[in-house]
């Protein structure tokens, strides 16, 4: 929490994104039966997985308009920025990938290394399902919030490309249970 503090002091959407995407891992960590370890470690990454933002400039975290090709290229960094932070953290070490990954995409289109399927560890696919849940739930400086049937629409759209689609399904199935 006192990492994702200092973030909040230049980016006060990125803490109250983290303060829900944990809430929603754990209740779909709970939902899909992970052993203790696999919840912890799904929690520590949902709370790290944008530590790396400390690294990009307010200018571009705070951007209303579109981001320019140079300013996309810096932004993308962000999970190697905070891989790099949390990696000597010896109860961080199993985040690392979670942290890495949370932006990955199934179909192999996603960032920092292109990733696809399986490639992808298991809870950060759960991640990346969760946190573009509530980043399409939260109204930010670049874009209108989306409803909740706006968001599981999306997210079924783009499972099998962006999402694996099982885990879309049981947290969507999740979330309309609350």
């Amino acid at each position: 929490k006192t990492l994702i503090a200092v973030i909040n002091s230049r980016d006060t959407f990125t803490y109250s994104h983290v303060e829900r995407v944990v809430f929603y891992c754990s209740i779909f960590a709970e939902k899909l039966g992970l052993d203790e370890q696999a919840k912890a470690d799904l929690i520590y990454g949902a709370y790290m997985h944008d530590i790396g933002k400390i690294n990009i400039s307010k200018e571009i975290l705070m951007k209303t308009g579109k981001l320019t090709i140079e300013e996309w290229v810096e932004l993308k960094q962000h999970p190697v920025h905070g891989a790099e932070i949390i990696k000597n953290i010896t109860l961080l070490e199993k985040v690392v990938p979670l942290i890495l990954q949370h932006h990955e995409r199934i179909d192999g289109n996603g960032y920092p290394y292109g990733l696809k399927g399986e490639q992808i560890s298991y809870l950060a696919r759960v991640l990346t399902v969760v946190d573009s849940f509530d980043a399409m739930t939260s109204s930010r400086p670049y874009q209108v919030r989306k409803t909740y049937e706006e968001a599981f629409t999306e997210l079924r759209r783009c499972s099998g490309s962006q999402f694996d689609g099982k885990i879309v399904e049981q947290f969507i199935a999740t979330i309309q249970n609350i």
